[in-house]
């Protein structure tokens, strides 16, 4: 389970890279352009971005594409995922805050939004506690994406999974950000013996305060879920419900996820096409709808097609280590399992 949660996540994330933010009507004409079923129910066949463009200095964006791809390739989700366990690795599971800003400033190069103004923070000395004082992106999903290495770590335990993911999340985050971490941490690890990723999730709102906004709008995700047959339907209530909310917040992506798991039901392609389709911070959703399923069911619902031909390397962005695999991403946190 601990494989194809790293796989689904991987794989998810690669499915959204190339069209990351895009609008539905502009993935539909792209989809039609490339000759891609839309949702996409395979690699996107080609990329609408010049060859110039290099996803965070390591791998062409074009690259991400069917038959392009011969690795897990560079991707801030998959780096973070990565990362965390390195950082668990290196300091316990009862890192602080300082260890996690000890661990970026040597390791962390370049970020986005919320970690590139944490990172510049940092580097000119701020303490840890004050990084995200004036950070004006502390409730976007950076924080949540970070989240799944605790949830690993920690399978089967959503409240020590979440715990711990407070000390990541609170170095770049505030509020409905640090709660998204917190949240998908413990989703994450409730997976691994859920019936079902939407049963994770549910229970993931265990760990969050009833009185946050992020609990109060997933309950109203769970309330009208039946009603919604299909992505575009999802996209209306989230656009309708969230007006001016930026597409890489927290809260209208972790909505999503509500969504497109009760659309997907247990079909592993369906629920990342879908996710991809939908839009907002669709690499980001993808990925963690990818890890719950893997989670929660297995390499069984992982359709080989999406990482026969990827092999086991994975690609990353940090200055000591460019390249991971699978394998030793395991092995990790096998090993970070067996102190706790």
């Amino acid at each position: 389970k601990l494989e194809a949660a790293l796989i689904g996540r991987f794989v998810g994330c690669l499915l959204g890279v190339p069209v990351e933010g895009y609008s539905i009507e502009y993935m539909e004409k792209l989809a039609k352009a490339t000759n891609t079923p839309f949702p996409p129910t395979e690699y996107w066949h080609e990329s609408d971005k010049p060859e110039d463009w290099i996803q965070y200095g390591i791998d062409l964006r074009k690259n991400y594409t069917l038959g392009r791809m011969n690795a897990f390739l560079v991707d801030d989700d998959i780096n973070f995922t990565a990362m965390n366990l390195f950082i668990m690795d290196k300091y316990g599971v009862n890192f602080t805050t300082n260890d996690v800003a000890s661990y970026w400033l040597d390791f962390l190069p370049i970020a986005c939004t919320a970690e590139d103004e944490a990172l510049k923070e940092l580097r000119k000395g701020v303490v840890s506690e004050k990084v995200a004082e004036n950070n004006p992106f502390i409730e976007w999903i950076g924080a949540a994406i970070r989240a799944d290495a605790f949830g690993y770590v920690y399978a089967g335990n959503p409240y020590k999974a979440a715990k711990i993911s407070y000390n990541d999340a609170i170095l770049t985050h505030r509020r409905n950000g640090i709660y998204g971490e917190m949240f998908l941490a413990a989703s994450i690890a409730s997976a691994f013996c859920s019936s079902s990723p939407l049963e994770a999730i549910k229970d993931g709102m265990n760990f969050i305060p009833k009185t946050s906004r992020l609990y109060q709008d997933l309950a109203w995700a769970f309330s009208i879920k039946d009603r919604i047959t299909n992505f575009k339907e999802a996209r209306k209530v989230i656009d309708e419900r969230f007006p001016g909310m930026d597409s890489v917040h927290t809260i209208n992506n972790m909505c999503a996820i509500v969504f497109v798991l009760n659309i997907a039901k247990d079909d592993f392609t369906k629920a990342i096409s879908n996710s991809v389709a939908l839009g907002l911070d669709n690499d980001c959703t993808t990925a963690t709808i990818g890890s719950l399923f893997g989670a929660c069911y297995g390499m069984k619902v992982i359709d080989p097609k999406w990482y026969k031909d990827l092999g086991r390397d994975v690609h990353l962005f940090l200055r000591h280590k460019k390249v991971t695999t699978i394998d030793e991403l395991v092995d990790v946190t096998l090993k970070i399992r067996n102190t706790i």
